[in-house]
């Protein structure tokens, strides 16, 4: 005889376990109550002698508390009753505790490779990680219904971020209001924080707050740097009344205020980068900051912003030192540069500031770029403005957004939350029948909306009270004391992010092509990325929330997708034979594509996911070929909004080697020239999801990094 188990699993049955159970239940009880041996036996041997090829655990428990009651051991039918009930509280928590345990002793894979930015041996963020495991559980067991619930577990969807969820304060991201806080100043653990009057002061503030706003949500952050500029002619004007007041010749009070301000410029960028790169936040980890640079937000002080912009890219071009007192490749703050025509054209005037961003990306990876020319084609404003304006964190943007008098606005809005699709589970669960992909995706969007809604739900019911730096003390409002947060989640204000991931996958079972065939596959691959956007209309016209189609960076989550799909549908050569499924509508790791070529046909895709989406190529060392980083810069201006070049800047404590890390064939990481392969003494950067990653990724995320192809030649490296 066979025992189905509650998953569904199917064992031999075997009688030593009710033994077991019955003795346990014995225990508890005293005198006649107890089954004797014989009476055991004869359960026993009834159970064994039922007619049955296989039963039921629960079937097997009913029968077990009968027959006890029907030997006249009603307490003892009790206890056993009790027990079996303690089991079953067990059994939902037992994976908590279990996770918990591993986490602590360091044994827990999925936890130790989850975030590539987060040390999960270090006690904050183990901290932050045990209350995660716990929310996962509340959220599990009581906050989600068991159809999502369901559908996360076999990787249909990703409903993301659960492990903040039972917190029904926390949000996504956001582009952080620093200039109505600096202006007006602000509040910090009921601290005022009045306004400051040099750009040193300014830049220390500025931390604070970024740490105190990071720490009251979960996801992404962003300032711009021109919110900071008006403070760098506050110093000037400081300096050039000190020097006025020696006595000195108005040439020398300006030559002398101008030497002083530089200097504070430098000790200002200086303070900032240490500071973001070593405070923590309560997630246990430093802040997920983007620092936008963007000339075309100001006219008045762009001058200044340039001076800003210029000293954060030579100190970042100069990098970090490690434990060793080596210079390396921080992880943050992620920079967004935004090409304008002031800056692009070679002639222009700031055109200087984009060869020093040229240079800083060959060595670190950083800057991003952002087209103003082509981001202004796609955000179009209801009164049919084309805008321009930074991402929140490292992908995800708002969508156009006009105030009551008429005004763009952008800074002090966010996000909600995210739900992602898997694509390739709808390919596969439609058996290349396209009549029946269409159904399984629209019922499946149906799921993630009903996901959405949830998220939608549980933070409307925030009041002002939960993160007052959030919503009483301008980084995304001034509401009072007790006031609902529900106004900010409808009309646009806010976004709320319709995921997805593995469109490369999904077309190329469906039509046997890549996305990249400029013919069926192509064609296919954009009408599934446009019914995603049709539904996000759809949903938002009924219910005036802003739903939005967001390419999924599905950092930890894309080694999940795939172990998923195999479980539920065998290997399929190209399709499920790989631990990772293609990020968001990037074409495949492995297919052979130049860098222009694939941005231009990103850009296609780019266009059709509005919540957030971002593009790139991987680059040999480009350090002594900065024309070709010039060029591939220019080539972004001209077609994509949102763009990255991925190269490799790594380092070996053991032997001093500069240069790419390798993974072998069993996906460890070693150094080619000693062979070094522990993790401790290897200082490696690569971008896995918008962000650079520095703590290394799980089995899957590295078998994509290993697979990665080139897209630009380096005909000029040695």
């Amino acid at each position: 005889m066979q025992i189905v188990k509650r998953n569904g699993s199917i064992v031999d049955f075997d009688a030593n376990k009710i033994k077991v159970a019955i003795q346990k239940a014995n225990k508890e009880v005293s005198g006649k109550e107890k089954a004797s041996a014989t009476e055991i036996k004869q359960i026993l041997a009834y159970i064994q002698n039922l007619d049955k090829k296989r039963l039921l655990v629960e079937d097997i428990q009913d029968i077990i508390e009968e027959k006890l009651m029907s030997f006249g051991h009603y307490h003892l039918a009790k206890k056993y009753i009790i027990y079996r009930y303690t089991r079953e509280l067990v059994r939902k928590s037992n994976t908590t505790d279990l996770a918990i345990k591993e986490l602590i002793d360091g044994e827990n894979e999925y936890w130790n490779t989850e975030n590539s930015n987060k040390n999960a041996r270090v006690v904050t963020t183990q901290r932050d990680y045990i209350a995660g495991i716990t929310s996962t559980d509340i959220t599990r067991r009581f906050l989600l219904p068991e159809p999502i619930v369901k559908a996360h577990d076999e990787g249909i969807i990703h409903f993301h971020d659960a492990d903040y969820f039972a917190q029904n304060a926390l949000h996504n991201c956001d582009l952080i209001n620093l200039a109505d806080m600096m202006e007006n100043g602000t509040n910090i653990n009921g601290v005022m924080i009045e306004k400051p009057h040099r750009f040193l002061t300014a830049m220390t503030i500025a931390t604070q707050l970024i740490t105190a706003v990071s720490s009251s949500q979960y996801g992404g952050a962003t300032i711009t740097l021109t919110h900071l500029a008006p403070f760098v002619r506050d110093s000037y004007h400081y300096y050039l009344k000190r020097h006025q007041a020696r006595g000195l010749s108005a040439e020398q009070c300006q030559q002398f205020a101008e030497q002083d301000l530089k200097k504070e410029i430098t000790d200002g960028v200086q303070t900032f980068q240490y500071q973001i790169n070593s405070m923590t936040t309560t997630n246990g980890q430093a802040p997920f900051l983007s620092v936008c640079m963007y000339l075309g937000e100001t006219q008045e002080y762009k001058k200044e912003l340039a001076m800003i912009i210029e000293e954060v890219l030579r100190q970042r071009i100069q990098g970090m030192k490690n434990e060793k007192g080596v210079y390396i490749t921080p992880a943050f703050p992620k920079l967004l540069y935004v090409l304008e025509e002031c800056n692009i054209d070679p002639k222009g005037q700031y055109y200087y500031l984009t060869k020093i961003a040229a240079e800083c990306t060959a060595k670190r990876m950083v800057p991003d770029y952002i087209s103003e020319k082509i981001m202004k084609q796609l955000k179009i404003d209801k009164n049919g403005n084309g805008q321009c304006y930074p991402c929140m964190g490292c992908r995800s943007f708002l969508t156009p957004y006009v105030d009551k008098d008429g005004n763009p606005k952008y800074y002090g809005r966010f996000n909600q939350g995210v739900v992602s699709l898997n694509l390739v589970d709808v390919a596969l669960s439609s058996n290349k029948d396209t009549k029946a992909f269409w159904k399984v995706l629209d019922e499946r969007l149906e799921l993630c909306h009903q996901a959405l809604q949830i998220r939608h739900e549980r933070l409307a019911k925030v009041t002002s009270d939960v993160a007052p730096i959030l919503w009483q003390h301008g980084a995304l409002a001034r509401l009072p004391k007790g006031a609902s947060i529900h106004d900010l989640l409808h009309g646009g204000y806010s976004t709320i992010s319709l995921g997805y991931a593995g469109l490369y996958e999904c077309v190329k079972y469906m039509t046997g092509h890549s996305h990249t065939d400029n013919g069926v596959g192509k064609q296919f691959g954009l009408a599934v990325l446009q019914r995603l956007n049709d539904k996000c209309n759809e949903w938002k016209a009924a219910e005036n929330i802003d739903y939005s189609v967001y390419g999924t960076p599905i950092e930890s989550t894309t080694y999940k997708f795939a172990k998923n799909l195999q479980r539920r549908f065998g290997i399929i050569e190209g399709i499920t034979d790989r631990n990772y499924i293609t990020n968001s509508y990037h074409v495949p790791v492995f297919e052979e594509i130049d860098a222009f070529s694939k941005l231009k046909l990103e850009s296609e895709f780019q266009r059709l996911s509005p919540g957030g989406a971002i593009s790139y190529i991987e680059a040999p060392n480009l350090t002594n070929n900065l024309d070709a980083v010039l060029e591939v810069i220019h080539f972004i201006y001209d077609n994509i909004m949102y763009a990255e070049i991925n190269t490799k800047s790594d380092y070996c404590q053991q032997c001093g080697y500069t240069g790419e890390i390798l993974i072998d064939d069993n996906l460890e990481w070693y150094c080619p020239v000693c062979g070094n392969r522990d993790h401790a003494k290897l200082n490696v950067a690569r971008r896995t999801c918008g962000y650079i990653g520095t703590n290394f990724w799980n089995k899957g995320r590295t078998q994509e990094i290993k697979e990665r192809v080139l897209h630009l030649d380096n005909k000029d490296e040695d």
